[in-house]
């Protein structure tokens, strides 16, 4: 069964002024997407989820993360939660079941401020980066032959440099990979690549 996964960070300090260049910095260890590349959607949300945004905007083409940043900082406070969306390249099996192509696969950058949503950074992290579903990781539903076991590990092998380089680079004091469900991801990936046929 597909879960949502999800990477949260926490940082030592994360007063207004450091948000934004943390976020930018994790942003900046993402493999973009070759084919849609940069910041597609950024959205600010005011005090929590439940408030309309304060403002939205699409870019096509993709914005740099730093021209992105850049546009965010105008409206800079602490009960405010930032989204950025963008796109990164991953190995997709066609309905058909037959053929493998990279396709740009949607991930969300999430920035919440110290007062947003009464606090909800304890929980979701400073920052939480959204990767949608698990699938790409998994492919539960298809038989591991030799080529799809090289796909999906070129995969998994694109996440784990990304929180390997967000682990380095962001300045995090704690990160978590971790998916909606009770099942914990690295045990699912595991058992699912020892499978191979």
């Amino acid at each position: 069964m597909p879960d949502p996964l999800y990477l949260s960070l926490w940082f030592p300090s994360f007063e207004a002024e450091d948000m934004l260049p943390r976020g930018l910095t994790v942003m900046q260890q993402f493999p973009f997407s070759a084919l849609r590349p940069g910041i597609t959607y950024l959205a600010l949300h005011p005090v929590s989820w439940e408030e309309p945004t304060i403002l939205e905007r699409r870019f096509r083409p993709g914005l740099a993360p730093e021209e992105a940043v850049t546009i965010a900082f105008d409206l800079l406070h602490e009960d405010f939660a930032y989204l950025f969306e963008t796109f990164w390249d991953l190995w997709i099996l066609a309905e058909d079941g037959k053929q493998w192509a990279l396709q740009p696969v949607q991930a969300k950058f999430l920035v919440h401020g110290l007062e947003f949503d009464e606090g909800m950074h304890h929980e979701a992290g400073h920052i939480q980066v959204d990767f949608g579903l698990d699938t790409p990781f998994l492919h539960e539903g298809v038989a591991l032959t030799a080529d799809a076991e090289t796909k999906v590990r070129a995969n998994v092998q694109k996440l784990v440099e990304f929180t390997t380089q967000v682990e380095k680079n962001s300045g995090a004091s704690t990160r978590l990979l971790w998916s909606e469900s009770e099942e914990n991801f690295a045990q699912k990936l595991i058992a699912r690549l020892q499978r191979v046929q």
